[in-house]
């Protein structure tokens, strides 16, 4: 009987007995990801499509879908080559509820003021909280974030694409 040696980096103890079944965590994340993709592909097709230089409504919910429905397919597949059971019993730390909550209401904030208070204010508090929600970012450092990011927002979308968006809203006398 030979024996073969153990590949750099194996401990003599792991072998690919030791691997589970599929991850759960992976197979639901990738399954969810080829529904949600399938679920905007076919309502894109829906749509005029149009082509690449021409495109239609529909076309960017097609290809949008179209990918993350075939990145889902690879998590699946990925999901089904097992767990190291290192990695699924990783300590991963707390979950960072502060920023997940800051995140939440930079979008909701966003959602629910743009009419009202215009692009430019909604913007600059948006990004504004989820600089805040950036690890270790301070107030301060948070402001320069938001105002840059605003002052690019409005030249992009207002000054070079032309897009009709009140910069001040009506809430703001604008």
């Amino acid at each position: 009987m030979s024996t073969v040696p153990a590949a750099p980096g194996d401990s003599a103890g792991r072998s690919g007995a030791e691997r589970s079944g599929p991850s759960f965590p992976d197979l639901m994340a990738g399954g969810t990801f080829v529904v949600l993709g399938l679920a905007f592909a076919i309502g894109g097709s829906r749509y005029d499509i149009g082509s690449a230089l021409r495109m239609g409504s529909g076309y960017v919910p097609l290809v949008l879908g179209t990918i993350l429905a075939l990145l889902g397919a690879v998590i699946v597949v990925a999901s089904f080559r097992g767990v190291d059971p290192t990695v699924a019993n990783a300590d991963r730390g707390d979950i960072p509820w502060r920023r997940m909550g800051l995140l939440l209401a930079a979008v909701m904030f966003f959602g629910f003021t743009v009419k009202g208070l215009g692009l430019g204010p909604s913007l600059l508090v948006t990004t504004f909280l989820a600089a805040l929600a950036g690890h270790g970012t301070r107030p301060y450092r948070a402001t320069i974030i938001a105002t840059g990011l605003t002052v690019v927002c409005l030249i992009v979308f207002v000054a070079l694409l032309q897009l009709r968006l009140s910069v001040i809203g009506d809430w703001l006398g604008g």
